[in-house]
């Protein structure tokens, strides 16, 4: 049988052609022969670029550095050493982060490539054959990821109506599952709540394995367990500066017991964390009013657009306590269409959740871009 639009090439052409398409499938098979089953029927995790559109899908800062923060950053990155590995124990980024969070003695710290490593990481820590990991849902997406990538059972336990923890369900859970490893995101995403501190604690005295707390955006909660990570034999706090305003970078921390980080750090790809992150990220941890105005700029502009999007006929705000607010349209699909068409990225949340059906999250941006949201959001003829 001759492939349609083949007819009138020159046979050296369909040679190799037919070529080409023996040599794909031959590498189908042998990839189909090797990779895990349940790797081929996943879906790689891709970020849209946005080129050119207001950016508003990733929980970003959307506030560049002052000139001359950017002329010291600029410094100290042209005087690092690139040509050698990073410090492998990042000593000096870590000793940072202490006195930035004043996190005390009790505890250590391990360094990731972004707090999604240090999720991969702590997963891998508890994947003895036969473990379970338990996480609400809906919430970030990686902690069912990872558990996939480690061959692990995975339970999500849906929230509550207005996406509160459902305590008994949670603990329910616990007892039949007794997981290796509780995921907890404080806030979460991609709701925006808080979950209950007596609920969080609840969990955790009766959750027989670790439970991580995912702190990704503390700076806008006003609520932590940081300081609280060695109140308790069990719990793990993971943090990301990634929405403080250096997603760049890529730096996330873990902080525990150091009896569970030792463990953790034996995991830790060595060189993990790059040589200018280690050089630029003390800088910007240094300017402690900078990065407090801001989170209060966003957090302020938060509070506008939920007001804003409540307002709006046939919208549902829900109330967020992180730099993102979770709102559900009477059609999701159609209003992100629309946004993109006004040149504005944001998140589509529909069709991953039952919970988040008709729901789009909203990064909050400056007050010019909220302003251009909302402007887009109005009275359409």
């Amino acid at each position: 049988m001759t492939v349609p639009g083949t007819e009138t090439m020159p046979d050296t052409a369909l040679a190799s052609l037919a070529a080409d398409e023996a040599r794909a499938a031959a590498i189908d098979a042998r990839v189909r022969g090797v990779v895990r089953d349940d790797v081929l029927a996943m879906r790689a995790y891709h970020a849209p670029r946005g080129d050119g559109m207001l950016k508003l899908d990733a929980m970003e800062n959307p506030y560049p550095l002052p000139e001359d923060l950017r002329a010291r950053i600029g410094a100290a990155a042209a005087s690092a050493p690139i040509n050698r590995y990073p410090d492998a124990t990042a000593e000096a980024l870590k000793q940072s982060l202490r006195e930035s969070f004043a996190l005390g003695d009790g505890v250590d710290l391990v360094l990731g490539n972004g707090s999604d490593e240090l999720i991969a990481m702590l997963t891998a820590l508890v994947a003895r054959p036969g473990a379970t990991i338990v996480a609400p849902e809906p919430s970030f997406v990686m902690y069912r990821v990872s558990a996939a990538i480690a061959n692990l059972r995975y339970v999500g336990v849906p929230l509550a109506d207005d996406f509160a923890l459902d305590v008994d369900a949670m603990r329910a859970a616990i007892a039949r599952e007794r997981p290796a490893l509780v995921w907890l995101a404080f806030p979460n995403n991609p709701t925006g709540n808080l979950f209950d501190t007596a609920a969080i604690e609840a969990i955790v005295r009766e959750a027989p394995g670790i439970v991580a707390i995912d702190e990704a955006y503390y700076a806008f909660a006003n609520r932590s367990f940081i300081l609280r990570a060695r109140d308790f034999d069990n719990v793990i706090v993971v943090r990301t500066v990634s929405k403080i305003g250096m997603a760049a970078l890529r730096l996330g921390y873990a902080v525990g017991d150091p009896g569970w980080m030792r463990e953790l750090d034996k995991l830790r790809p060595p060189y993990n964390v790059g040589t200018l992150t280690q050089v630029v990220a003390p800088i910007l941890l240094a300017e402690t009013a900078l990065l407090e105005s801001q989170a209060k700029a966003i957090v302020d502009e938060r509070e506008r657009l939920h007001a804003a999007l409540a307002a709006l006929p046939r919208v549902r705000a829900f109330p967020s306590r992180a730099n993102f607010v979770l709102a559900r349209f009477a059609d999701a699909n159609a209003t992100f269409e629309h946004l993109r068409r006004a040149g504005i990225l944001v998140k589509n949340m529909h069709g991953t959740h039952p919970a988040l059906a008709q729901c789009l999250r909203i990064t909050v941006g400056t007050i010019e871009d909220n302003d251009r949201v909302l402007a887009a959001l109005g009275p359409r003829p």
